[in-house]
């Protein structure tokens, strides 16, 4: 949705649509006719007829005459309309499945009330409205069950539309691209000199699709350029909702909260204060070492920092009135984003990562925010196991990817399942590093001492019990066995796993 319009902004629309052919799909004019569920149907059939069209939007005028498009002006007013006891608006999101953003905006033109209906197109379903797709076919509105191929078309390219290549915010000029993105930033992620003239930067973001020229006149701002580089993703009313929460509680649980923030920026361009704020808040020790105290954080920074980057990276933008959130406890992180993974938590280590959002990735690539394809979660567990922690725990609540690092546990502490996870996880890691899992590489992992490998010996038969480990040639002696991950050993029939 376009963010705060000026006056003068809404009353240029309004001629520019004014210009457009009767038969125009994305659009409709009307004089005084406000039904609401007649305009719940049109914002069903707009919306869905703007995405078949290729349009970041659709519109509903009110004070024109349909077939010239006059303007004369109209009694219908949004702001006190209602449906029973319902204000207007409240009522048609209610009905609308999915709730797509839409607003209403009163102005005087040619000293005459026009009202426009600014409506966000369909992007991942069709729109429906109290249980009925619609679409506009010419300037006939029916039921999109009635227009099989329009259906069929629909969702073709809700298939071949990503969320990175949507508008977040249309018809801007360049002075207004520059005071919204925060475009100095793009250049130092990509270590080039900032260009000389307005016309240099709009060029270079135009290049990487963070911006692109507006059919109407002005440019466009694509939801990929908003997520990386906004000054205040609030500007944005579609991705106000995808700034990072980051919130820190006492004790182990919800009940007392510390504080918390909304980091507003984008993410490439608020990537580092980002990071920073999150570790200046994760508890520290103090070791000395030859009469010198040296501070040791108590979580890997690397890992916090390619955890949060995944989180970011390969939520579902898709799902509306969330975003990713970073829970600090006395004993944990919980980095949560929308959106269920699209591999196999078991398999994080060993299979390269699917993104929902290539573009997005490839950008956060090119400017160093996270790892190379494939790289970042054999980081994250090698550094946990570098700090000795307790393995991190990968978790899939519905609709959403959650992933746990814990602080220091002391081997004698951890329940069984963090010993079983640990030892999968080491065997992971030992697989795709080209190395050997065994009683030797284990003790290391846990910090046991060579005369006690006989804890180690236990810690491999609980794993391999469990079937999360499995011995690779049973015919050799204890000490020198070793162990795979349950999945690189072929088997039969249903899928192996653990739990």
């Amino acid at each position: 949705m376009t963010t705060n319009r000026s006056t003068e902004y809404l009353i240029g629309l309004v001629r520019e649509l004014c210009k457009l052919p009767s038969e125009t799909e994305w659009v409709e004019f009307k004089h005084n006719n406000a039904h609401p569920q007649e305009i719940g149907e049109y914002i069903s059939a707009l919306a869905n007829a703007a995405a078949l069209n290729g349009k970041a939007h659709a519109y509903l005028l009110w004070g024109l005459e349909d077939g010239t498009h006059d303007i004369i002006g109209t009694e219908f007013n949004p702001i006190t309309a209602r449906k029973g006891n319902e204000p207007l608006e409240s009522w048609l999101l209610r009905l609308l499945n999915p709730k797509i953003r839409f607003r209403f905006d009163v102005m005087e033109v040619d000293e005459r009330q026009v009202v426009i209906l600014e409506i966000e197109r369909a992007t991942r379903h069709p729109v429906s409205f109290s249980g009925m797709e619609y679409v506009r076919i010419g300037e006939v509105k029916k039921p999109l069950k009635e227009a099989p191929d329009r259906e069929r078309a629909l969702w073709r390219i809700f298939d071949q539309t990503p969320f990175e290549a949507l508008v977040a915010a249309e018809r801007l000029d360049a002075n207004a691209v520059l005071r919204l993105l925060d475009y100095p930033a793009y250049f130092d992620l990509l270590e080039l000199p900032l260009p000389a003239n307005r016309d240099g930067i709009i060029e270079a973001l135009t290049e990487d699709t963070l911006i692109q020229p507006c059919p109407a006149g002005g440019w466009n701002i694509t939801n990929l350029g908003a997520i990386l580089f906004a000054k205040r993703l609030a500007d944005f009313p579609g991705l106000s909702r995808k700034a990072v929460r980051v919130i820190q509680y006492r004790g182990a649980g919800r009940v007392e909260t510390i504080r918390e923030q909304l980091d507003g920026k984008g993410y490439a361009a608020g990537f580092e204060g980002l990071v920073g704020y999150i570790n200046g808040l994760l508890p520290s020790n103090e070791i000395i070492e030859q009469a010198l105290r040296r501070t040791m954080p108590m979580y890997p920074e690397l890992a916090v920092r390619e955890l949060v980057a995944n989180a970011l990276i390969h939520q579902d933008f898709f799902v509306t009135g969330t975003g990713p959130m970073v829970e600090i406890f006395d004993d944990r992180i919980e980095i949560t984003n929308p959106g269920e993974p699209l591999v196999d938590t078991q398999r994080f280590v060993d299979t390269p990562p699917k993104s929902r959002n290539e573009a997005l990735a490839s950008m956060m690539r090119r400017f160093r925010i996270c790892e190379e394809r494939g790289s970042g979660i054999d980081k994250v567990i090698f550094q946990v196991e570098l700090f000795q922690l307790p393995a991190p725990l990968f978790e899939v609540p519905e609709g959403f990817m959650r992933t746990v690092l814990f602080a220091y546990k002391d081997l004698k502490d951890m329940d069984k399942r963090d010993r079983i996870r640990a030892s999968y996880l080491h065997a992971c890691l030992c697989y795709v590093t080209r190395r050997k899992m065994t009683n030797t590489t284990l003790r290391e992992r846990f910090g046991i001492a060579d005369q006690n490998a006989a804890d180690a010996s236990r810690l491999l038969k609980e794993a391999v019990k469990a079937g999360a480990i499995v011995i690779e040639d049973s015919s050799v002696g204890t000490r020198s066995r070793g162990y795979l991950p349950f999945w690189a050993v072929p088997v039969t029939g249903e899928p192996a796993g653990f739990v």
